[in-house]
């Protein structure tokens, strides 16, 4: 599976993999350095924590590397009345009788804790395109779909915000 990132996503990537690579991996290198200076290794936990962090700093470079590598790149311009990458939707579920908002990102940022859904996310896909006032069959599973209307679109600075994904 590839993920879907914006020229945004990847530069703030690439700015992270940067800042790993010259500013903490020296520094890193130079506690494992400093704590194997200490003694006994078998003993030593300043030494095994110092190598957990410089393994951890590393798996993330290898991380971030591979997610720019294999990415596809998505456009994060949609006209100004149409949901896309980076507008903030308000939807009504008649189902539930409740009104939901969220924001459409990129498979990096998603965080549907905080309101920030993909654009591979059952509901983030099915919004993309729509306007407002457009009702939406959000379909799930092949027995499960629900509607939704379509209520606000707002151009907020939630998507860019918000902070790339973990592992």
């Amino acid at each position: 599976m590839y993920n879907k990132l914006t020229e945004h996503d990847i530069a703030e990537m690439e700015k992270e993999i940067e800042h790993r690579k010259l500013v903490l991996r020296p520094q890193l290198l130079e506690d494992v350095k400093e704590a194997r200076a200490h003694g006994d290794l078998s003993e030593n936990f300043e030494y095994h924590a110092a190598k957990r962090e410089k393994n951890r700093n590393e798996s993330r470079i290898r991380f971030l590397e591979r997610m720019i590598r294999t990415a596809r790149v998505i456009d994060d311009t949609s006209a100004k009345d149409e949901v896309g990458v980076g507008k903030t939707v308000t939807i009504y579920i008649p189902e539930d009788d409740e009104e939901e908002t969220y924001t459409i990102v990129s498979t990096m940022r998603q965080d549907s804790i905080h309101g920030l859904i993909s654009v591979e996310s059952p509901l983030g896909k099915t919004l993309l395109g729509h306007r407002a006032g457009d009702t939406v069959q959000v379909r799930v599973s092949d027995s499960y779909s629900y509607a939704a209307q379509i209520r606000d679109i707002r151009v907020t600075d939630a998507a860019r915000e918000a902070k790339l994904r973990s592992f």
